[in-house]
């Protein structure tokens, strides 16, 4: 079986392709778990699903893409999201003030 190597936070270092621009050291998952949620689920793989459910469980996983999926994922991944969590998918394409970036 494979080591597993995380960092002092217990973040899974195969991680940090999803947060290229931050310091895995410094995420803290309470603090930052909005950041780490819609990062994994925008870009995770499987083991990074895993652990990610394992971490936040699915209801608060849920309660976030609910909550702010719509304007913080790519658009495929938020309706993958929200047929595998049964949730309401919102009206496509998203209207200019759903965006958070207006580009």
């Amino acid at each position: 079986m494979e080591c597993e190597t995380t960092t002092a936070a217990e973040i899974p270092r195969r991680l940090a392709p999803c947060f290229q621009e931050y310091d895995l050291e410094r995420l803290d998952p309470e603090e930052h778990s909005d950041l780490i949620i819609e990062r994994t689920l925008a870009y995770g793989d499987r083991r990074a699903l895993r652990w990610l459910w394992q971490r936040y469980r699915r209801e608060r996983i849920r309660a976030w893409v609910k909550r702010d999926g719509l304007r913080r994922l790519p658009w495929r991944r938020y309706t993958l999201w929200c047929v595998l969590l049964d949730l309401p998918r919102a009206p496509h394409p998203r209207s200019e003030e759903q965006r958070i970036w207006p580009y």
